[in-house]
C-alpha cells in the first residue's frame, strides 16, 4: 500500500503544478495533469486508476484543444497575424523575468501593442487589437484551467474510491 500512497502524493503534486501551469504558462500545465494521472494509474493498477486516467486525460486534452480553438478563432476574427502573436509571446517571456508575477500578461500586451502599432500605424486600432488578444488568451486560459480542475476532481474522487474500497477489503 505504500507505493500507492506515494504515487497518490506525487500525482497530487503534479496535478497542482499542472493547474498552476495552465494559469502561468511557463510549465506545460495540462500535460503535467495527464502525466500525474498516468503515474497514479500505472502504480495502482486498478480499475479506478484506469477510469481516472481515461476521464481525466479526456478532460485535460479537451481543455487544451478548446483553449487553442477559442483563442485562435477570436484572434483570427480580429485579423491579428501570427507575427504579432510571436512578438507578444516574446514580450511575455521578457516580462516574466522583468516583472515578477504579472510580467507575462504585461509583456504579452506590450509585445502585441508594439507589433500592432507598427503594423497598423494607428495607436487606437492597435490598442483595440491588443485588448482583444489579451481577452482571447484569457478566455483560453480560463477554459483550459476549468478542464484541468475537472480532471483533478476526477482524480480526487477516484483516489477516494480506491482507498476506501482497498481499506475495507
Amino acid at each position: 500500500m505504500t507505493a500507492e500512497i506515494i504515487a497518490t502524493l506525487v500525482a497530487a503534486v503534479l496535478l497542482v503544478v499542472g493547474c498552476l501551469g495552465v494559469i502561468v504558462p511557463v510549465l506545460p500545465g495540462s500535460i503535467l495533469v495527464v502525466v500525474g494521472l498516468l503515474v497514479w494509474a500505472l502504480t495502482v493498477q486498478a480499475a479506478e486508476g484506469w477510469v481516472v486516467l481515461a476521464v481525466g486525460s479526456a478532460l485535460a486534452v479537451a481543455g487544451m484543444a478548446a483553449s487553442a480553438v477559442l483563442t485562435g478563432a477570436r484572434l483570427k476574427r480580429r485579423q491579428i497575424p501570427n507575427r504579432s502573436l510571436l512578438l507578444a509571446a516574446a514580450g511575455a517571456v521578457v516580462g516574466l523575468f522583468v516583472i515578477p508575477v504579472v510580467g507575462i500578461v504585461v509583456g504579452f500586451f506590450a509585445g502585441l501593442l508594439l507589433s500592432e502599432t507598427a503594423r497598423r500605424r494607428d495607436l487606437r486600432a492597435a490598442l483595440d487589437a491588443s485588448w482583444a488578444g489579451l481577452k482571447a488568451a484569457g478566455l483560453g486560459i480560463v477554459v483550459e484551467f476549468a478542464c484541468a480542475l475537472a480532471a483533478s476532481t476526477v482524480f480526487v474522487l477516484g483516489a477516494l474510491v480506491f482507498f476506501v474500497t482497498a481499506s475495507s477489503a
